[in-house]
């Protein structure tokens, strides 16, 4: 058991192994791997409902695959104050730092937007990808790192029952119907224009509370406690977020709704998220477990490049360029095109990794 404290400096490799196997689980999907494996077995087969594990859920529920971006907004938090601390150790001003954020920021915001002019194949202006959502909660984290843990988390619940008010004032009745509710409504005023799918920008109000609790088990894991009492706050923090987001839920006071990220939502994938860092960091930075994390911190070495190729090109070009030879050298063998879509899927995912170990081994790192 470690009693000493993290240097700001110091790599967390139980956070580079979580934020590179969700990052990993991303470009699967990217790669079409889920949705080949969810087409070759019959809909009413146990493969087929673990598979579906890998879909988000229609409205009212939740799956695993919900959790991904949860985590990955929450990830960004816990390495704010690492990065940030060698930022400032780098800069030795405040203002330099503010002006890196700003600029982050703004970046993420563009990226996010500009995805959906890919995804459109024309100019469009859309604010449902999650980095145009990152871009405003490491803005909002950033600004309240310098306050209290009481006032950090004082916030991140006010926005959450900010959330509760705006959507219940504007349909006292039916609050969270699909494309009736209060995000459908700002959307239409935002955008002129409601997503088919139920997703809302104003999202990027209640999901603030993960980047910002994010942040403050960051600043846990860099304090002088000792790793028994770090994991212990974090699992205990993680049980009291799966009690109430799954309670508010069964007690049908506010339902589980990851599309409009309600607050039942945000504090049960808030739970999830918390009892996964304190296992990884249970695992690999105790237990000194790291060996089999190697191949996924390699992915979480360049998320936002991976992120964007994989979103952009994976599943846009590079399956498609695979499949020539993988169906073209395959199909005369016999196999069917069910296996043979798994195969590429499985190609195309290899690819990608592939891009990430040689950027890695050519100790290319894309920062924004």
């Amino acid at each position: 058991m470690s009693n000493q404290s993290l240097e700001p400096s110091q790599r967390l490799v139980s956070l580079d192994a979580y934020r590179g196997l969700t990052m990993f689980l991303l470009i699967a999907e990217a790669a079409w791997v889920y949705q080949t494996l969810l087409d070759a077995f019959p809909s009413d087969s146990f493969a087929h409902a673990v598979f579906t594990q890998f879909t988000h859920h229609p409205w009212n529920g939740l799956r695993f695959w919900d959790l991904i971006q949860p985590f990955f907004m929450f990830i960004v938090g816990v390495a704010m104050p690492f990065s940030l601390n060698k930022r400032l150790a780098m800069e030795g001003k405040s203002s330099k730092v503010t002006q890196h954020i700003l600029r982050r920021c703004l970046l993420l915001f563009l990226f996010g937007t500009g995805l959906h002019c890919v995804y459109s194949q024309k100019l469009v202006f859309e604010l449902w990808n999650v980095l145009t959502q990152l871009s405003f909660t490491i803005l909002v984290t950033y600004f309240l790192m310098r306050y209290s843990i009481k006032v950090q988390l004082g916030i991140s619940f006010g926005l959450l029952i900010l959330t509760e008010l705006l959507y219940r004032v504007y349909a006292p009745a039916s609050p969270f119907v699909m494309g009736e509710n209060f995000g459908s409504y700002t959307d239409m005023f935002l955008m002129g224009k409601i997503n088919g799918g139920g997703w809302v920008a104003i999202n990027c109000i209640p999901t603030a509370a993960h980047t910002i609790w994010g942040a403050l088990c960051g600043n846990l894991l860099l304090s002088k406690r000792n790793d028994v009492e770090k994991i212990k706050i974090l699992s205990i923090a993680g049980i009291i977020g799966l009690i109430l987001g799954y309670g508010l839920d069964y007690l049908e006071i506010t339902p589980i709704i990851k599309r409009i990220s309600t607050s039942s939502f945000v504090m049960a994938s808030g739970g999830w998220a918390l009892i996964a860092l304190a296992f990884f960091y249970w695992l690999v930075d105790m237990k000194k477990q790291q060996s089999w994390a190697w191949a996924f911190v390699i992915v979480g070495m360049n998320p936002i490049f991976i992120y964007l190729f994989a979103e952009v090109l994976g599943h846009r070009w590079l399956f498609g360029f695979i499949k020539i030879f993988s169906f073209g050298f395959l199909k005369p063998l016999g196999i069917s095109e069910l296996v043979l879509a798994i195969v590429t899927a499985l190609l195309t995912l290899g690819a990608m990794w592939y891009l990430c170990y040689f950027l890695y081994k050519k100790k290319i790192f894309f920062k924004i």
